[in-house]
């Protein structure tokens, strides 16, 4: 059973990265995802979730018109495209996974996590 993050790395303000969650040992396509960050110092928060179809997607306010997420079951794969990215989206990002349909922003509702990738927005 794995979830591993890639993608993270250094980007000036205004840059873009993505994210990806690759998912192994278990029906992917059972699991809602959702993508959390910590900060150093501050609290897990979600920042975005999808339903296992791909259907439903969530954003918090703060990523909202930056941030896409979207899913290739083909692939076992979750993805975060961030653009216009801001120091404040400094974090180590983290994928998990829900076994329902819908997804959720409390991470207490996932029971299995990826190691995180880190992600630096710094000039």
């Amino acid at each position: 059973l794995q979830l591993v993050e890639s993608g993270g790395g250094l980007v000036q303000p205004g840059g873009s990265l993505r994210l990806s969650c690759a998912a192994s040992g278990f029906t992917y396509d059972y699991y809602a995802i959702g993508w959390f960050r910590q900060a150093p110092g501050k609290e897990r928060e979600g920042v975005s979730c999808i339903s296992s179809s791909g259907g439903i997607k969530n954003y918090a306010d703060s990523v909202k018109g930056r941030f896409t997420i979207y899913r290739d079951n083909a692939k076992n794969t979750v993805y975060l495209q961030m653009n216009s990215l801001k120091p404040e989206d400094t974090a180590i990002y983290y994928c998990a996974r829900r076994k329902a349909y819908y997804c959720s922003s409390q991470y207490l509702e996932y029971d299995y996590w990826g190691q995180g990738t880190q992600v630096t927005v710094s000039s």
